[in-house]
């Protein structure tokens, strides 16, 4: 299973990062920090490049707003340096869920288990 997996890096970025990106992390990041889902966060000595290894699935929407300003150049202290200031109304940060089984339905989606019966909506039949 090694070769088929280092072929797999090789060619492949969605299961993680590839050798190319594991090599050019070794020789110029350096490790800013981690989020609450695994994900660790680089920069260059200089802190021109930014970049995100994901800890498993490469989805954009896994990052957390705090370190996504940080990515962006938004900030320019990490949230380990200089975590952001939450409102207590602010939910916790979730990833997309569109595609998956707990995407959002709304009532009388035919998706739900048991639809709502809808009285605003009537099939067309033609006459």
């Amino acid at each position: 299973m090694g070769i088929l997996n280092t072929l797999l890096r090789a060619v492949t970025w969605w299961n993680g990062q590839t050798l190319n990106t594991q090599l050019y992390t070794r020789r110029h990041g350096e490790k800013v920090g981690e989020d609450t889902q695994g994900n660790i966060f680089y920069q260059t000595k200089g802190g021109d490049r930014r970049w995100v290894i994901f800890n498993g699935e490469v989805e954009a929407s896994r990052v957390d707003p705090d370190w996504h300003g940080w990515l962006h150049h938004t900030f320019k202290e990490p949230p380990t340096e200089r975590p952001l200031q939450k409102k207590d109304w602010v939910k916790p940060h979730q990833e997309n869920l569109t595609g998956t089984a707990l995407a959002y339905a709304p009532a009388g989606s035919i998706r739900r288990p048991i639809p709502e019966d809808r009285r605003d909506y009537e099939a067309w039949s033609p006459e």
